[in-house]
């Protein structure tokens, strides 16, 4: 059986639990869960049902007092962005969620700890157990300090390839392409390597276990790069 290490988890996110249970079921996957003959326990899945209603109720009250300026359907659209699957997988990679949650052991081995789907629903069971566990007000610090932070470079990397599109189309007129570099890794396991090439030239390079993902990095590092030359993007 997996070891977990719950108080250096409590650590990184700035909450002791009072019934760590509930923070083992939300690190706990249906394939580690299946594999137990005994002492079984309940998997993530009902805590992700919770703790999906309260980030969506948190980033909507949040986003509402933030942005007065913005209609409903730009709020709408900016909550979408900030709450999506690989927008928590991205909040959950700065507190390295994916290494405290327990997988069966054909999950482990096809690389379920780094896959988006697993480690962004992990991130919502978190919320509820916080939830459950000491109320609206800890989980809503939880989400303002690991998901509604620094929400403009979020939301470029989040929106970057069609924030690349935009203004390669638009300001630049140029024409670009994403460009596999190198793939690396067991079968069940890869990495890709992807540039975004302009004229020749790499204006940015992305690393991620699939190739929408370091296509995704690559063009936030071209975002860069352009912002630093003074362009600017359309904010949505």
């Amino acid at each position: 059986m997996q070891k977990l290490n719950l108080e250096d988890l409590e650590e990184r996110i700035g909450y002791r639990f009072q019934d760590r249970g509930l923070l083992k079921q939300a690190l706990t996957h249906s394939s580690f869960t299946n594999e137990q003959k005994i002492n079984k326990t309940e998997d993530y899945e009902r805590l992700e049902f919770l703790g999906d209603a309260v980030l969506e109720m948190v980033s909507s009250q949040f986003l509402f007092h933030t942005y007065p300026q913005l209609s409903e359907g730009e709020l709408t659209k900016m909550r979408a962005s900030l709450v999506c699957e690989p927008a928590l997988a991205f909040c959950a990679r700065d507190i390295e969620l994916g290494k405290f949650i327990r997988l069966g052991k054909g999950e482990e081995l096809s690389g379920g700890r780094e896959r988006e789907s697993i480690t962004s629903d992990v991130m919502e069971a978190v919320i509820g157990a916080i939830f459950l566990d000491g109320g609206i007000e800890k989980a809503k610090e939880y989400i303002l300090k690991f998901i509604l932070s620094d929400i403009e470079n979020k939301q470029l990397f989040y929106d970057s390839k069609s924030n690349l599109q935009e203004l390669m189309q638009g300001t630049l007129k140029k024409e670009f392409h994403y460009e596999l570099l190198e793939e690396c890794g067991p079968e069940h396991s890869k990495s890709f390597v992807v540039a975004v090439i302009m004229e020749g030239k790499s204006l940015g390079r992305g690393l991620g276990r699939t190739k929408k993902a370091a296509e995704q990095q690559a063009a936030y590092e071209a975002l860069l790069f352009l912002r630093e030359q003074g362009y600017v993007f359309k904010k949505h």
